[in-house]
């Protein structure tokens, strides 16, 4: 699988670079959050809110709107999920990290087929905007010593408990969380949960292409 980076052209469909927040106090706070040799999510952490500069950031991504800080570290090689919000993420990691990106526009009658996502290598310490329209999941890592620490930012709230029983839609199907619209490759943990098995094609496992 080919591995763009964030500064290529082809990135530019699903998100764009971040600059001129003073991102340093986040990162020295991100480096103080566990790296499992699986992968772990926290919608909000403290440490990070508490960090120098990191309400001044935070106003500046969402516009003064209510927004959380969380991470998302760990080991990871496979694509398992794609999901969605309906804002931006904000994307910013201690080591360089590799995200698996496809585009809302890319599912077809509620399918996805996995041959359309494409791989990007965000380098340490640059902040990176994914679009609300640009479907994503856990980072993948680059070095499998490091793994990946990676500051999830979302408006307050998003990746929390809710999830209808029903849906009017295939798309109301997938609501796996508040704001969270989850589409699952059928060998993935999430699908034995009761996601949506929305993903086909290979379950993506870009080991052999670090």
């Amino acid at each position: 699988m080919i591995i763009y980076n964030v500064t290529d052209e082809a990135f530019r469909p699903y998100g764009r670079i971040v600059e001129g927040y003073p991102t340093q106090g986040i990162l020295e706070a991100l480096k103080k959050t566990p790296v499992p040799e699986n992968v772990i999510y926290t919608p909000r952490e403290d440490a990070l809110h508490k960090a120098e500069g990191a309400e001044e950031v935070g106003l500046g991504l969402f516009g003064g709107m209510p927004f959380q800080f969380g991470y998302c570290n760990g080991h990871n090689t496979k694509l398992n999920c794609l999901e969605f919000h309906r804002d931006s993420e904000f994307n910013l990691g201690t080591q360089d990290f590799i995200l698996l990106l496809a585009k809302q526009s890319e599912i077809i009658s509620g399918r996805l087929d996995t041959s359309v996502v494409k791989a990007f290598r965000v380098p340490a310490g640059v902040m990176v905007e994914v679009y609300a329209t640009t479907l994503h999941y856990a980072p993948c890592h680059t070095d499998p010593k490091a793994g990946f620490q990676v500051l999830v930012a979302l408006p307050a709230g998003t990746n929390t408990d809710y999830r209808p029983e029903d849906g009017a839609n295939i798309m109301d199907q997938m609501l796996w969380a508040r704001n969270k619209w989850l589409l699952a490759h059928a060998s993935s943990s999430e699908a034995s949960e009761g996601a949506k098995i929305a993903l086909t094609g290979e379950n993506l496992d870009i080991a052999a292409d670090l």
